[in-house]
């Protein structure tokens, strides 16, 4: 009997990725966004955050995996409406361990760097104690507690630095790049570019297993994010320089609500230990993504 895979958030920048890396394989893709959204996609309607319509949608599709690409992102605002963050990260979440408990289902739930404080001086390891800074990052850990609380089928993959199919650093980089000389870009803060289509494999390699727990995913290697406008450049063969700044400094001319993490590497510690997946390299990612974009 054909699998069925319910996908929330499915017209964000993940939620594309998964659909490419589910096409043509022998499982049914049952796509849902919020329902303000879903009307102008064509997608299933589905509120997350109403624990009602979670339950019907699930028992509906007869969902065999639940794949979480739903989030609230919009860091800055967040701290000031954070009853809204944790409705959609917190209890969003929750709404889909419940339904995915009750019938079965294994829940494929996507967190962030944000849980932690970013203060490290190595890659964090799914071990390491999380300390959120921000409401952003204190949501989405709960959002990781409840799926742990309410779900025994979970695989929480936290990544970092996401682009993909939408709106992303790349490609605000290139729409700058056709009005500007100089781009300033924070050179202080350190991380990995992860391209969607690379965690989408990740999300692929983990459904259908048995493959429980925390896992870190995100490409290899590492560089700031000046490095990256950089690099973006090159690979566009544009002329466009990038003046490096600091976070104090971009701070000042672009006030900032919630602070970034200044340090964001993870270690995909789990996908190798239990050879799930491995990552490609974030310059060959993104040398990939530019050449389908360009």
């Amino acid at each position: 009997m054909q699998k069925t895979i319910l996908v929330t958030g499915a017209n964000g920048q993940l939620g594309r990725a998964v659909k490419k890396a589910y096409a043509g394989q022998d499982v049914t893709l049952i796509e849902t966004e919020a329902p303000a959204v879903a009307g102008k996609t064509g997608h299933r309607a589905l509120d997350i955050t109403d624990a009602g319509q979670v339950a019907a949608a699930v028992a509906d599709a007869k969902a065999d995996v639940i794949i979480n690409c739903a989030a609230y992102t919009a860091v800055d605002k967040q701290e000031e409406d954070s009853d809204l963050s944790y409705l959609i990260n917190a209890i969003g979440p929750r709404n889909l361990a419940m339904a995915a408990e009750r019938h079965g289902a294994q829940l494929i739930h996507v967190s962030t760097d944000y849980v932690f404080d970013g203060r490290a001086s190595r890659p964090y390891t799914e071990w390491d104690p999380t300390s959120p800074q921000s409401v952003y990052g204190r949501s989405k850990l709960a959002g990781e507690q409840m799926v742990q609380m309410f779900c025994g089928r979970f695989a929480i993959l936290r990544t970092a630095w996401l682009y993909g199919d939408g709106n992303n650093f790349a490609r605000t980089m290139l729409r700058l790049s056709g009005t500007h000389d100089t781009v300033s870009v924070v050179d202080d803060q350190t991380g990995t570019p992860t391209s969607a289509d690379a965690l989408s494999l990740a999300v692929r390699a983990l459904a259908f297993t048995d493959n429980y727990g925390i896992f870190h995913a995100t490409c290899e290697g590492s560089c700031s994010w000046a490095d990256f406008a950089e690099e973006v450049f090159r690979l566009a063969g544009k002329d466009t320089r990038v003046e490096r700044v600091s976070t104090a400094e971009y701070t000042k001319k672009n006030p900032q609500s919630a602070p970034r993490p200044m340090y964001s590497i993870l270690d995909n510690m789990m996908l190798r230990l239990t050879g799930a997946c491995t990552f490609p390299d974030w310059h060959e990612a993104l040398e990939d993504y530019m050449r389908q974009m360009i």
